[in-house]
Formats: structure tokens, C-alpha cells, sequence
């Protein structure tokens, strides 16, 4: 008897066990399905790179990220460079290279030439990079794994086309001093030189000459006074 109660006990707390084993590794199951769910993908890459081989990610229009541009000369002879953006937050450097909507960074392009990675709006674009001529500056947006955000085959990105002209002097450096005029001597002269006598006058106090009047030209000189016995003497004569 006793036997037949405890062989009928036992079978129950068997089965007891299974059906909860089996409910346990079920939800086990369950969790690590929902646990390792694949995320769904970003867009779609396609063919397409740009000019250093970064593949586009394809998205369609409606939700896509949208970028303008606008560059404006500062007075230090530099660019300040504005990103307005929609439907795009920049995200903080250390960010997993891992694509999300409406994420990632901006690529600053002259002429083609990538000169900055922008994890903000504003930007100083220094004059070195932009010589004298008309220059094309482009922001393209870009995810985080570093592919290029698109629509229709065609990069997010927008254009601001800029002239820019020599520069100018530099205010830090100082110009070159004229000297300036010195009432009386001349800058950097020696001692001023004594006035020059005025002819038939002695220098000197108190002592003067009148002054000799010149002969004119062509008037005939005063006559030798005349010798003795009223002959004029002749120069050169002997007696």
C-alpha cells in the first residue's frame, strides 16, 4: 500500500520538474531572441564613394538629413564658416562607428580638398586654406561609420561659393617710421656752417671795407698818370 501511494506521488513531482525545465528553457529561449535581435539597417549602401572611396548610405528623402552652408570673411583675413542642419544632430568624438538616423558629423571640402571634420555648426576656416581666386566650400554630411548620408544616389551636402582677394597688411606688424621734418637743420646734419662774407667785406667786429665796384665790360680804364715832361711813360720803356 505503501507503495502504491508513493509510486503515484513520485510520477507527479517528475512530471512536476519537466513541465518546469521545459517552461524555464523556454523563456530562456525567449530572452536571448529578444536579446540578440538584429537592429534594423540603417538606409542602404550602395555603389557609389566619394573622392576617397567612403561608400554612400542610401536613405529615402522623406527623413532624410539636410544640410546649407554659408561662409562669411572675418577682419583678421580668415572665414568663418555657419552649418545650419535639419533632421541631423553632430555627434561628441568617441562615438561607436555604427550608422544612426540623423547622425554623424560634417566634411568640409575647398575645391574638393577635405580640410576639416565639424562635430559642431561653426567653424574657422584659416586664410591659408583659401589663396587668392574663387573657391567652392562644401559641408557633406556623413554617418558615423564614415559613409556618406544620400539621397538618390546623390550626396547630403550644399555649396558656398567664395572670391577671395590679397591679404591685408597685417595690424600686428608696425610701419616702417618717416622721419619727420626738424625746423632749421636738417635731421642728422652737423653743425650749421657760418654765413659766407659778402664780397669787399672783412669778417670780423667793428672792421668793414667799402665795397669795390666792378669795371664794366667794354669801359676803357683810367689812364697811366703821364711822366715827367708831359710824355706818357710806356711800359716796358728804358731811358
Amino acid at each position: 500500500m505503501t507503495s502504491w501511494t508513493r509510486g503515484p506521488l513520485a510520477a507527479l513531482a517528475v512530471c512536476v520538474l519537466l513541465c518546469a525545465g521545459a517552461a524555464g528553457c523556454g523563456s530562456s529561449g525567449a530572452r536571448g531572441s529578444a536579446e540578440g535581435k538584429t537592429p534594423t539597417p540603417v538606409g542602404k549602401v550602395i555603389d557609389h564613394t566619394d573622392e576617397e572611396g567612403r561608400p554612400y548610405r542610401e536613405v529615402t528623402e522623406k527623413g532624410a538629413p539636410e544640410v546649407g552652408v554659408e561662409v562669411r570673411p572675418d577682419a583678421g583675413g580668415s572665414w568663418d564658416v555657419r552649418l545650419t542642419v535639419r533632421r541631423f544632430r553632430f555627434s561628441p568624438a568617441g562615438t561607436a562607428a555604427r550608422p544612426a538616423p540623423g547622425r554623424g558629423l560634417a566634411h568640409l571640402l575647398v575645391d574638393g580638398r577635405l580640410v576639416g571634420r565639424l562635430r559642431a555648426p561653426d567653424y574657422r576656416l584659416s586664410a591659408r586654406l583659401v589663396p587668392r581666386g574663387t573657391h567652392h566650400i562644401t559641408a557633406r554630411l556623413y554617418a558615423d561609420d564614415d559613409t556618406v548620408w544620400a539621397v538618390a544616389g546623390k550626396p547630403v551636402q550644399s555649396t558656398a561659393d567664395i572670391t577671395a582677394s590679397d591679404p591685408a597688411p597685417d595690424p600686428g606688424r608696425p610701419a616702417t617710421p618717416t622721419p619727420a621734418p626738424t625746423s632749421g637743420a636738417a635731421v642728422g646734419s652737423g653743425p650749421t656752417p657760418a654765413p659766407t662774407p659778402s664780397p669787399g667785406r672783412t669778417s670780423g667786429p667793428g672792421s668793414s671795407t667799402a665795397p669795390t665796384a666792378a669795371p664794366e665790360p667794354g669801359a676803357a680804364s683810367d689812364p697811366a698818370p703821364a711822366a715827367p715832361g708831359g710824355w706818357p711813360s710806356a711800359a716796358g720803356s728804358t731811358a
